[in-house]
């Protein structure tokens, strides 16, 4: 099978998708890469915003929130690894800083990681400058996690909110610092407790109904670590084309 090469920008200590699916012939891959800039796509995400991304039918993007957390984490990666998937990992602050070596696993195996506020409040229910402080603490933690120093903006400026629980002021607050705020299109439900197959199956009927879209899981979940494998498997023999979302080279 003849994989086309795809480079990610070098933050993500990216390989080509042939170099990393050696051995592994008939894996999933990742077909093919988009940067995503603030200035054109603001916000994206049908569950929550009017737009989404760009693309074509049967495509998928990939996200995981609220880790890292050990075991599951390492299981959702190892998945990802073995059919040569990229995802975008939404990081809680206070978790990247207690497991930073995750973290920077996820970036060295070309993922993105991105940032879900420090502490997963819902912001909307606090007050607004204690929830842009928030923001901005789970910015720091996460990039000192990764890169061992923090600036004043994201090193990725991609940003979820818990729960979705945005408000206008916070929306506008970072549009002006040009971050891209991530919505999803389907989500697993995997917040709420099922087996494994039960998980499989309410994701791919989704999934079937929307055609493709950002897909929402938990890497902190036992339950979605368990079901990936077969889920990337099945994206594979249902002909659904994973597509990995970059930001801007700065």
């Amino acid at each position: 099978m003849l994989v086309s090469l795809v480079w990610l920008p070098a933050a993500a200590a990216a390989l080509t998708v042939e170099e990393s699916c050696s051995g592994n012939p008939d894996a999933l891959s990742t077909s093919r890469v988009i940067t995503v800039d603030a200035a054109e796509t603001p916000r994206v995400g049908r569950k929550h915003f009017p737009g989404t991304l760009p693309l074509d039918d049967n495509e998928v993007v990939l996200t995981f929130d609220d880790g890292p957390n050990p075991g599951t984490t390492t299981a959702v990666l190892d998945a990802l690894k073995r059919e040569c998937v990229r995802a975008t990992f939404f990081l809680i602050g206070r978790n990247a800083a207690a497991h930073p070596e995750l973290a920077r696993r996820e970036l060295a195996e070309g993922h993105t990681v991105a940032h879900h506020t420090f502490n997963h409040l819902l912001l909307d229910r606090i007050y607004p400058e204690h929830a842009e402080a928030d923001i901005n603490r789970g910015f720091e933690a996460v990039d000192k996690a990764l890169y061992g120093a923090a600036a004043g903006r994201p090193r990725t400026p991609f940003f979820r909110f818990p729960g979705f629980a945005s408000t206008p002021q916070l929306l506008e607050h970072l549009a002006a610092r040009n971050v891209v705020v991530f919505g999803a299109d389907l989500w697993a439900s995997d917040w709420n407790q099922m087996s494994p197959d039960q998980e499989l199956n309410l994701v791919l009927d989704r999934l079937e109904a929307a055609r493709g879209g950002i897909i929402l899981f938990h890497d902190t979940k036992r339950q979605t670590a368990a079901m990936l494998p077969a889920f990337l498997r099945s994206l594979k023999t249902r002909g659904y084309k994973v597509v990995h979302v970059v930001a801007p080279a700065t």
